[in-house]
């Protein structure tokens, strides 16, 4: 699937953000903020918790972003280093380019 799914006759620009590291209060909360300061819709959000290590992945629709691609994850990644934190950001196109068999 492309990164502009149709829907309703728009075209979303998807984003893939994963997040790794030792879980804590606020990891959610933290890059849904940035994703809402940004205009970033998260559209589907799977996390898991095995002991003490966390795992989230994110579908995002940035199709309104306000600012581009490598801008928001650099926010993201800036973030994350002051939790602790891996995050990656890519965009859907690359995502699928890459695990394609």
């Amino acid at each position: 699937m492309a990164a502009y799914a149709k829907t309703g006759g728009k075209k979303l620009m998807r984003a893939v953000i994963t997040v790794i590291g030792k879980d804590m209060v606020g990891i959610l909360a933290r890059v849904s903020a940035i994703c809402a300061e940004n205009d970033v819709n998260i559209s589907d959000v799977t996390q898991s918790v095995l002991q003490d290590l966390f795992t989230m992945i994110m579908l995002v629709d940035i199709s309104k972003c306000k600012i581009p691609l490598s801008e928001l994850s650099d926010k993201l990644t800036a973030a994350g280093q002051g939790m602790n934190l891996t995050i990656h950001v890519m965009h859907e196109d690359i995502f699928n380019a890459m695990h394609k068999i």
